[in-house]
């Protein structure tokens, strides 16, 4: 008899109990959950106290599904005409983002004698904020409403943008792609985006109506449906599943928007957590003792200017003290993107995956625990 269907059940059984009890555990101690889910994914990863076989098909894909649910809910909070309006506003705060986290890595990148390249790609890696932590981090904290949090999602959504030509141009260098190829891919990326807000704001009642139903089920068969198409498509024009996501989002509006939240959140908090296994999972912790030190003083470095970046982005649009430390803690976790970018260099350089790795996780861990205690650390 075939067991590998009784591996999958098992392995999967015993990893969602360990989400149940890590769960338990960060609201028992008042701590959010991600920095316990990180851990879970060590601990069954490569080189931790059990390797997953069976499930690690299902969840690497369940962490593609998670990213995408957890950017589509944020989406749902928030209008085309705000988006495109903060987008516009928000260019200085995304230079200064820019200006403030790119450097240190690839400073650090030239200190340690990486060649150029490595370095910025080691830059780029310090630069962008994990999509996937801050959307599931807003969520726990119940601060997707709060004033700061359209700040947030801006700087997010011009990262990701940024990405957009950062990543074809890094790849076409290092993997010698046709230069013509990688300015169209660019071109396409940024064409797509401004596409969907256009239709969202003309077009984003209309379709709204159509994709509702009184049926839950209908409705969460065509909402998943339709942001998995177009996340699929914006990846293969280089921009990634998590802005397309956002995008479905914004579109919808009223009375779909409103519905879609309760029938999606509980396959999101499911394959929320599972992009956090699996992103511990992808870290081999005996990597990381030889870096750690170099990695955990630049993720103290990049955490401060993370926080500096919300800071005065948030002081631009008039919010208090607390909104805009609120606002830079929320930024300071690194998560997919710079893997993704430390992934691209391992080749070229032999301690730049082991490096990132380590980075990231800090800072993952770090910047949860941050932001839950950001309150605590201003006076009113």
């Amino acid at each position: 008899m075939d067991t590998e269907p009784s591996a999958l059940l098992l392995e999967l059984g015993a990893i969602v109990f360990a989400l149940a009890i890590a769960s338990r555990l960060a609201r028992r101690v008042g701590i959010p959950a991600i920095p316990l889910y990180l851990l879970a994914g060590l601990a069954f990863g490569e080189g931790g106290l059990a390797d997953l076989g069976a499930a690690t098909g299902f969840i690497e894909a369940g962490a593609e599904i998670g990213i995408i649910l957890m950017l589509l809910m944020l989406g749902l909070e928030y209008s085309s005409v705000e988006l495109r309006t903060n987008l516009q506003r928000s260019a200085p705060s995304g230079l200064l983002d820019l200006v403030l986290n790119f450097p240190p890595g690839l400073l650090t990148g030239l200190v340690l004698g990486w060649d150029l390249l490595s370095a910025v790609l080691l830059g780029g890696a310090t630069y962008i904020s994990s999509s996937g932590v801050v959307a599931k981090l807003l969520a726990d904290l119940e601060r997707v409403g709060n004033r700061e949090t359209p700040v947030v999602l801006t700087i997010l959504v011009i990262e990701d943008l940024a990405m957009a030509i950062y990543l074809p141009v890094v790849a076409g260098v290092l993997f010698g792609g046709p230069a013509m190829a990688t300015v169209l891919t660019v071109i396409g990326a940024l064409i797509a985006v401004v596409a969907i807000l256009y239709i969202a704001q003309h077009y984003g009642e209309s379709l709204s109506r159509l994709a509702f139903s009184q049926s839950s089920e209908t409705l969460l068969l065509t909402l998943l449906g339709i942001t998995l198409v177009v996340a699929g498509l914006a990846e293969r024009i280089q921009l990634s599943a998590a802005v397309g996501a956002f995008l479905v989002g914004i579109v919808l509006s009223g009375e779909a928007a409103s519905e879609a939240r309760g029938v999606l959140l509980p396959l999101r908090n499911l394959f929320a957590a599972v992009f956090f296994v699996f992103f511990g999972l992808e870290v081999d912790p005996g990597l990381i003792p030889g870096v750690a030190l170099t990695a955990g003083l630049l993720a103290a470095t990049t955490a401060g200017t993370k926080i500096v970046t919300g800071w005065v982005a948030a002081g631009q649009k008039g919010i208090g003290p607390r909104g805009r430390l609120r606002t830079g803690t929320a930024l300071v976790a690194r998560g997919e993107f710079s893997i993704v970018i430390g992934a691209l260099g391992v080749q070229r350089e032999a301690d730049l995956g082991a490096f990132v790795a380590a980075y990231v996780l800090f800072l993952a861990i770090a910047g949860p625990i941050l932001a839950r205690y950001s309150d605590s650390l201003v006076r009113r």
